[in-house]
């Protein structure tokens, strides 16, 4: 693939944030996260092939929506806070004499990663850095590519699609040449950093992970058929209505635990838990930070079926439901020393913990909504992670499948993808995406 890079620019809030938001502090869940998640939407060419206006617009509402973000646009002051100061986000255009059918054909690993600013997918933050930073990848065609490499400090997945709808809202909105556009600068929090405040509490060292050159990552979709398959296995006279997500759960743990020779009783899952609907009261779904809390299941039983699986994550679920709310509103020294021994607990390093399976979900979030005004992403992914054991569940583009991306060492990986049943429920890395293969 031939790639050029045509410039590097530094895109800074159109409105100055005003000096009693200058200090944007973190909560003790923002605290303990440490990484730079990647995301990359791709767009079909349009009428309108037109790039060279299209960069223009793009750069013009990113530096409107910056103004509604305006901590995206800072630098850290600290380990605890952001300085709000406008420096503003990286932001990279590239050129590719290729067509984007050739990258959706095949989008390998050698092929996607140039598609990033930086080669950041998924390092550790760089406190001396950008928050944020954006590559738009023009095609030959007429399609473009738009990746984002965010801060998890920043926020979790859901604050990430909000940004990103909210960008492609406001440049639509310029295409259609709407009036109305400035976005001043607001408070943003509502959210994480009210919520879990870090108050009083000892500052708890950073989430470790465990980076192997021996991961690989394997992209397996589940179609509706299948996961009708996997819901009928599942349901019980306990479990009614399991959701797709739970049985892709319960289905790809089980057989991960049997590709690395274990069983279910010595390998707990975790599973990334949205707190938005489940605060008391709710929090709206714009709510910016990390609003996330983890669920960490332990089989009882060496062997376990997917609906007994299932069951477990449900009972998992309501019990993280009753509890974790509670706890994170109150705010009395009893409440700050149980938050605390959470997450001294969650953060001890994965040698001392041994080997736990993590899930985080990003179905049911609006993923394919980034319109930019050249119609929705024919898709939408993220990138290889060097963390084993991690699995993320995205969406498929006409949201009724579940696409697993299964970050493993490679010893597993060629077991796991070489089950019997794993080749009848599922594609494997299946080419196309974007096209009839329902991605």
């Amino acid at each position: 693939m031939e790639i050029e890079l045509v410039s590097r620019e530094t895109i800074k809030p159109s409105s100055p944030t005003p000096p009693h938001l200058r200090i944007y502090p973190f909560s003790f869940i923002d605290n303990i996260l440490v990484c730079v998640v990647p995301l990359i939407f791709f767009y079909n060419p349009n009428d309108n092939n037109d790039q060279n206006s299209k960069i223009s617009q793009l750069k013009k509402s990113l530096s409107l929506v910056l103004s509604k973000y305006y901590c995206f646009a800072g630098r850290f002051k600290d380990n605890i806070t952001i300085e709000c100061n406008d420096q503003g986000v990286p932001l990279l255009v590239t050129k590719i004499k290729n067509k984007l059918s050739e990258i959706l054909q095949n989008p390998t690993e050698n092929l996607l990663n140039p598609l990033f600013p930086d080669e950041l997918q998924w390092t550790d933050t760089d406190k001396t850095a950008a928050l944020i930073s954006i590559q738009i990848n023009c095609f030959e065609c007429g399609g473009i590519a738009i990746s984002i490499c965010i801060s998890h400090k920043c926020g979790d997945a859901a604050t990430l699609f909000n940004f990103m709808n909210d960008w492609s809202s406001i440049n639509k909105k310029l295409e259609e040449k709407e009036e109305g556009l400035l976005i001043l600068p607001f408070s943003l929090l509502d959210g994480g950093t009210t919520i879990f405040s870090q108050k009083n509490l000892p500052i708890v060292p950073e989430t470790v992970h465990m980076r192997e050159k021996s991961v690989v990552c394997k992209r397996i979709v589940f179609q509706p058929s299948m996961i009708k398959f996997l819901k009928e296995m599942a349901t019980s006279s306990s479990i009614h209505s399991p959701t797709r997500v739970q049985v892709v759960i319960a289905w790809i743990y089980k057989h991960v635990v049997s590709a690395m020779g274990l069983n279910l009783k010595t390998v707990p899952f975790s599973i990334a838990v949205d707190l938005r609907k489940r605060m008391i009261p709710p929090l709206s779904e714009k709510s910016v930070g990390n609003l996330i809390w983890f669920l960490t299941t332990f089989p009882d039983k060496e062997e376990m079926e997917v609906k007994d699986l299932v069951c477990k994550i449900k009972e998992g679920l309501s019990e993280f439901c009753n509890v974790c709310p509670k706890l994170f509103g109150g705010r009395d020294e009893d409440s700050l020393s149980s938050i605390h021994e959470f997450l001294k607990k969650i953060t001890e390093p994965k040698t001392k913990k041994g080997t736990v399976i993590n899930f985080t979900s990003w179905c049911n979030f609006p993923i394919y909504e980034a319109d930019f005004g050249w119609g929705k992403p024919t898709w939408v992914t993220t990138y290889r992670c060097s963390w084993k054991n991690l699995i993320i569940l995205m969406d498929t583009s006409d949201r009724n499948g579940v696409v697993a991306n299964v970050n493993l060492e490679e010893n597993v990986m060629a077991k796991f993808e070489h089950e019997v049943e794993l080749l009848q429920l599922a594609s494997l890395n299946p080419t196309n995406v974007g096209q009839s293969s329902g991605l």
